[in-house]
């Protein structure tokens, strides 16, 4: 039987946590914010504290807890289950983060996907002035959700939906090797200049020639040279359609006014226009021209772009290769960024006339040769994760409500998986 049931009546113990004394380093850990993100915690963002006399026991996070922000623009209403903990380090949260405990494991990870599943509704219970709003507690334990009283039903719904989150991560880790290792051969070849001279060893490492680019205030190889931006890239600026064209009902051409919508690759389709002006092309890198200037991601189908992103794609037909150099673009304006030169905008003319290095065609092919495999590959393992996205938002309602049996959604979810061949049906 499934049942409509508050939050509080899951949850045996919840509390806030602490504003702690912060160290380089030590073997406790202060998560924040930041470590709370895409319903997993990320340990990169943490920092130390050594001041374990004035910590309280129940701020030491366990396994089982699930993690919630509290305050934060941008960042409350995520959640976070804690599947395992680091070995041989304790875990504390600061003032930023709730934990709610449940009466059993089981019932906690049913519970955290529900949460994670509604982070934006979450944000509707925020309470107090815009800069300092809070997610009120009280509301939260006071929230109905639908789920299985039957504890292995409820352990088989976690056990399915875990299943596809799992691949969901792994699909992310792999694109983000990917993604890393285009960045290093990029880095090697068009920053450092050490591509493979004609004996396949690095040029500048083994005495390559190099001449002096003025234009570019470095020394480049021998044969190459200075270029901009729009030497090597067709450039579409957006332009936004009449406000009254807008939709979210599929009416006309999806569109896409800035970078609000990007995902991790693709942007999520929310809004069309029914008057599109300024097209990207399927495959065109869709680059953020205001705040945050350089953010990227790729078009996945044909649409309308806003005046707060602009189009790309390359004139030399070597898609990985002006990846690259976009990639590298950004990391420019995050430096400018920290240097206090915050970039609000970036005009047509500014981009167009952007420096880059130019380097001869068969490099360029050789390059792209190598990487564009890469690059497809992070396309393939993109959209296959839209897809189990899509198909785990939609069965974990359906489960909770009774509405679909474990049996059906495991049939279900083998043949949408039989192209992507990572799920084996558990016979339950």
């Amino acid at each position: 039987m499934n049942s409509w049931k508050r939050v509080s009546s899951f949850v045996k113990f919840s509390t806030k946590g602490i504003t702690p004394k912060y160290v380089p380093q030590s073997s406790i850990i202060v998560l924040n914010q930041k470590c709370v993100r895409n319903g997993q915690i990320d340990y990169s963002f943490a920092q130390f504290t050594d001041d374990t006399k004035e910590i309280n026991k129940s701020k030491f996070i366990q396994k089982g807890d699930i993690l919630i922000n509290s305050t934060g623009a941008g960042t409350a209403g995520r959640s976070a289950f804690v599947s395992e903990l680091p070995t041989g380090k304790k875990v504390i949260i600061d003032s930023h983060i709730l934990i709610l405990r449940c009466n059993s494991i089981t019932e906690a990870r049913c519970l955290s996907y529900l949460l994670y599943s509604f982070e934006e509704a979450l944000m509707s219970f925020m309470t107090g002035s815009s800069g300092q709003s809070e997610l009120d507690k009280v509301v939260l334990l006071n929230i109905k959700v639908k789920m299985p009283n039957d504890e292995v039903q409820q352990g088989n719904i976690a056990d399915l939906i875990s299943n596809l989150s799992e691949k969901i991560s792994l699909n992310n880790r792999i694109n983000a090797e990917l993604e890393a290792m285009a960045k290093t051969i990029y880095d090697y070849w068009f920053v450092q200049f050490d591509f493979p001279d004609k004996n396949g060893k690095p040029y500048k490492a083994n005495g390559g020639k190099m001449v002096w680019s003025e234009e570019l205030k470095r020394e480049i190889p021998e044969g190459w040279r200075a270029g901009t931006l729009s030497e090597i890239a067709n450039i579409t600026m957006g332009q936004s359609p009449p406000g009254e064209t807008y939709n979210e009902e599929g009416l006309g051409t999806i569109f896409f006014q800035g970078s609000t919508d990007f995902g991790l690759r693709f942007p999520s389709i929310r809004k069309y226009t029914t008057q599109p002006g300024r097209m990207a092309n399927q495959g065109d890198i869709l680059l953020s021209v205001r705040a945050p200037v350089g953010t990227m991601n790729i078009a996945k189908v044909d649409c309308c772009i806003g005046r707060g992103l602009a189009a790309l794609n390359s004139k030399d037909n070597c898609i990985a290769y002006l990846h690259g150099v976009m990639n590298n673009l950004h990391q420019i304006f995050e430096r400018r960024n920290t240097d206090g030169t915050t970039f609000g905008a970036i005009t047509k003319d500014d981009l167009f006339s952007l420096k880059v290095v130019r380097a001869p065609k068969e490099i360029l092919e050789k390059f792209n040769a190598i990487t564009k495999p890469m690059f497809d590959k992070q396309n393939i393992m993109a959209e296959e994760n839209q897809k189990l996205t899509e198909l785990r938002d939609w069965l974990l309602p359906m489960l909770m409500n009774g509405q679909i049996k474990i049996k059906d959604a495991e049939q279900e979810l083998a043949m949408a998986a039989e192209a992507v061949g990572f799920y084996k049906n558990r016979n339950r």
